[in-house]
């Protein structure tokens, strides 16, 4: 039986706890929105097919904890990952600083050739911002990655940043010496 994709993506979502990551993932996989959700323990994740440039490739998309208490099973994860997208809530300065020690720790144990994107998170209809976009774009340049400005609830740039994230994983394939 023919494998109904031609490649397979593990991606990972990251950030500190109550910033959005279930949010986002349930909107790309299910194009669902719901606020409610409780906290990730542990880790989850979804599946979703996509097509770019002619190829059928199968993300599977891992939620993971934010809390420092799962730190070690969530760190065990970027073993393995061709993605991850770096989440914060524009509305918390700390989740912001916090990206800081994410990308540390995925420097620590993620494979060196992963590919990075970030996604603040914008709270539809709470307007306050304690970062401003410079400090998003200049994140975003210092470490050579995609930036999107996302929500979850409203559907923004919700299917780009991932589809962009699987774009970038499917170019440096095709870049590598066979």
């Amino acid at each position: 039986m023919a494998k109904a994709y031609d490649h397979l993506f593990k991606l990972l979502l990251i950030g500190d706890s109550g910033v959005g990551k279930t949010c986002l993932i349930i909107r790309f996989a299910e194009d669902n929105f719901n606020s409610t959700y409780i906290s990730t323990i542990g880790i989850d994740f979804k599946i979703k097919t996509v097509e770019i440039d002619g190829k059928k490739i199968k993300l599977q998309v891992w939620d993971t904890a934010g809390q420092e208490r799962f730190k070690t099973i969530t760190t065990a994860y970027y073993r393995g990952a061709m993605g991850i997208i770096l989440v914060y809530d524009i509305t918390d300065e700390k989740s912001f600083e916090n990206i800081q020690n994410w990308m540390k720790s995925i420097k620590e144990g993620a494979d060196t050739n992963v590919t990075l994107s970030v996604a603040p998170i914008l709270r539809t209809g709470n307007p306050k911002r304690d970062q401003p976009l410079k400090n998003f774009y200049k994140l975003a340049k210092e470490h050579n990655i995609r930036f999107f400005e996302t929500s979850a609830k409203s559907s923004v740039n919700v299917e780009e940043s991932f589809n962009a994230l699987a774009q970038d994983i499917l170019k440096k394939m095709n870049k590598k010496p066979v």
